[in-house]
């Protein structure tokens, strides 16, 4: 299948220049990206070339498609119900958990096809999901249906608290806590085995836990030493807040990175979710190590994690560390835009360290891209249009209110656009987000069935109830 776009008004590149293209073409072969430039060029070296269909792309851009570098999919059903007045920790022990400890197969399920129609429809391609609580099957399936490209895994964790909170089930802690770290990994190895590269290679499988206090530094450790031994990456949560440092630094005299560091356990196939918490030393440390970071923007304004207080994420940047956005998901960023992010982080710390120069538009979009897509070690193929790599784009339509009119293309897509001018989202050379629907997915039906999945899970869980906790005193002292 030969698709030649013309005379798009912009495009987006996103290559080693950044380099933007007025009035440019692109042509597409089957899943990949065969020659792109500008429309006199593409004219030139295409004359007398057959196309099986040719799309006028006037008052269109093309942008790589975007890479959400950490979700979490298996809480899509959880949107808007736990409240906004907790810290990280309660947030996850007296919250997410008895959620998740009342989540079934079928609400994953549901949840992931949920999630991924709203980051079709918000140009997002690709994922880095943090895993099922039960078999990474169920988003393999999910990426079926909705043909986006990601990577998932198997959560799990090995260090149960002293003593069980409100609302964790036994089936919970069955699923979620294995009784060791080497009964942890021989799971995840076997998921690994069987799920990675699926659906053609579109669909891959990592060696992810859930990270920190729930994880031994064992399991920390073992997960990135399986992972380099199976050709694989891992991710985990892990200096997540100021919070997290502080009771890291109380029990083992360091913050989080450099206990991880200490232990032989960063790599450059780890992927840290957060990662708001370290100091100007961390920061080089995780560059040479070669440690990459997805940076959750709405979720650590939600949760108060410290990312304009203490986050040092401009200074990564520099340094040479790669660091992707993410939603987080539903629960904690309110919903899976990634353009939401974008929009964030390209003045979050322009506002936090008075420097209008700190952090720009070119780097808030490098995040949501190619930066993404090295994070998940997929940067030889998405992340950026250039020759040779997947058709994995965005167009624009640029006939919007958001983008009239304009003069900067860049600030316009950073500072102006929004999700509700995205017109298509392409995976693989095919439009998955078209005509204004997900193609292939019956979306009323859809959220009719999470809405009736979700008010089942949340009574189940008793989160509609008073009294849950909004502090936590969990794994202050011991294990």
């Amino acid at each position: 299948m030969r698709r030649l776009i013309e005379h798009l008004d912009v495009a987006f590149t996103v290559d080693k220049n950044d380099t933007i293209l007025r009035d440019a073409s692109v042509v597409i072969e089957n899943d990949r990206i065969a020659d792109i430039g500008s429309a006199a060029d593409i004219a030139k070296r295409h004359k007398g070339s057959k196309f099986d269909e040719t799309i006028d792309g006037r008052m269109k851009a093309i942008c790589p498609g975007f890479v959400d570098s950490h979700v979490h999919l298996s809480e899509t059903l959880s949107r808007a119900v736990f409240p906004d007045n907790l810290n990280t920790r309660a947030w996850v022990f007296h919250w997410a958990k008895p959620f998740y400890a009342h989540v079934t197969e079928e609400d994953e399920y549901w949840g992931a096809m949920l999630g991924m129609t709203e980051m079709l429809r918000g140009g997002t391609t690709c994922f880095l999901d943090m895993g099922s609580q039960y078999d990474p099957g169920i988003v393999v399936r999910a990426m079926e249906k909705t043909g986006m490209r990601g990577i998932t895994g198997r959560h799990a964790a090995d260090n149960p608290p002293a003593e069980r909170p409100r609302g964790w089930t036994d089936e919970m802690m069955h699923h979620h806590f294995f009784p060791n770290a080497a009964a942890a990994l021989e799971e995840l190895e076997k998921c690994v085995r069987k799920y990675n590269g699926a659906l053609g290679g579109r669909a891959r499988c990592w060696v992810n836990i859930e990270g920190k206090e729930p994880c031994t530094l064992e399991l920390h450790v073992g997960a990135v030493k399986l992972a380099q031994k199976l050709g694989v990456g891992t991710t985990y949560h892990l200096a997540t807040s100021i919070e997290e440092a502080k009771v890291c630094e109380g029990k083992y005299g360091m913050w989080p990175v450099t206990r991880i560091d200490k232990a032989d356990g960063l790599g450059s196939n780890l992927v840290i979710a957060h990662c708001a918490a370290v100091t100007d030393e961390e920061v080089q440390l995780l560059a040479k190590r070669g440690t990459k970071v997805a940076f959750c923007p709405c979720s650590s304004f939600k949760l108060g994690k410290g990312a304009t207080a203490i986050g040092k994420y401009p200074e990564m940047v520099k340094a040479g560390v790669p660091v992707g956005l993410g939603t987080d998901g539903v629960a904690a960023a309110g919903n899976m835009n990634l353009m939401r992010q974008i929009l964030v982080v390209a003045g979050m710390f322009k506002d936090a360290r008075l420097k209008p120069d700190i952090f720009l538009a070119r780097d808030a979009l490098r995040a949501a891209t190619i930066n993404g897509a090295k994070a998940l070690m997929w940067d030889d193929e998405i992340g950026s249009l250039e020759v040779g790599k997947k058709a994995d784009f965005i167009l624009f339509d640029l006939d919007h209110v958001e983008w009239t009119p304009f003069y900067d293309p860049l600030q316009a897509l950073v500072f102006s656009a929004s999700s509700s001018s995205v017109a298509e989202t392409w995976v693989d050379g095919k439009p998955c987000y078209q005509n204004g629907k997900v193609v292939g997915v019956d979306e009323p039906a859809l959220r009719r069935k999470a809405r009736e999945l979700a008010a089942d899970a949340v009574r189940r869980a008793g989160l509609h109830e008073e009294g849950v906790p909004t502090s936590t005193t969990l794994y202050d002292g011991g294990n």
